[in-house]
């Protein structure tokens, strides 16, 4: 019963942004183009150096690809925990808590924004391209990796947002804070930890587990020893962490809700 609820939500939240096309047009195409501002950088930096953390152009790319089609699909399906200190301030979340539904569920189908899946086709269109004209071994695990990647990548930036919004329970205007991971998460993904500090690449890699977003899967495509001397089975991983990261979310939000007495406005 309740799945139904959510999809007719969803369906009318689809309906009503199609139902503007150019405007649906317009937004879709400035998310692709956002997503492409970061590739411009990347294709930048080649510009001056032949290697990046020492990964060649295609083999940043193939991070960057994954990490850009997760990142967007999590944007796409959780984005909508953004407005939680909004829900908050102005009591409309007292009124989610009162209805027999998830309170997760009603907050992301909330408002979901069909013009995001401009984001996901400029970055899947980068990931086919550079996938199709590297040098790798393909064999049935490798397409399975390839094609499953960016949905487990998906899952662990959810659950990295799930945990990050919910500090909005306690810090009300803590959106910024929580956009500092979630979006940061992000940017870190899309190139090797090799390129960042010691200290930044523990909490980052396995305190926020991005490295399992694309970096470890990408090796695993390319058959290349990880640089910084991680045994080679991290590569296969990703769907492991992935189902941690869920339920560490999922535990993170039912106590956050649990302990919620609203903000008294």
């Amino acid at each position: 019963m309740a799945d139904r609820v959510y999809l007719s939500i969803l369906g009318s939240r689809f309906r009503s942004q199609l139902s503007y096309r150019t405007s649906f047009l317009l937004d879709f195409v400035a998310q692709m183009l956002g997503q492409a501002g970061e590739l411009i950088v990347i294709l930048v930096l080649f510009g001056r150096a032949t290697e990046l953390g020492g990964f060649a152009a295609h083999e940043v790319l193939i991070m960057y690809g994954i990490a850009g089609v997760g990142f967007g699909l999590a944007d796409l399906f959780v984005g909508q925990l953004d407005e939680l200190p909004r829900l908050i301030k102005t009591g409309q979340l007292d009124v989610l808590l009162l209805r027999p539904l998830s309170t997760l569920a009603q907050v992301v189908t909330g408002d979901i924004q069909l013009r995001r899946v401009g984001r996901i086709a400029a970055a899947l269109g980068v990931l086919i391209y550079v996938l199709s004209t590297s040098d790798i071994a393909w064999s049935v695990p490798k397409l399975l990796l390839a094609v499953t990647a960016p949905l487990v990548g998906a899952v662990i930036f959810g659950a990295i947002w799930v945990v990050a919004c919910s500090i909005c329970f306690w810090i009300v205007d803590g959106r910024e804070l929580a956009n500092a991971v979630t979006y940061g998460s992000n940017m870190f993904s899309s190139y090797p930890i090799t390129v960042y500090p010691p200290w930044l690449r523990r909490v980052l890699a396995f305190v926020i587990p991005g490295a399992f977003v694309a970096y470890y899967p990408a090796l695993a495509l390319l058959d290349r020893p990880d640089p910084l001397g991680a045994p080679a089975f991290l590569g296969w991983c990703s769907p492991l962490i992935a189902l941690a990261a869920a339920g560490v979310a999922g535990l993170v939000w039912r106590f956050a809700v649990r302990h919620y007495q609203g903000t008294g406005s």
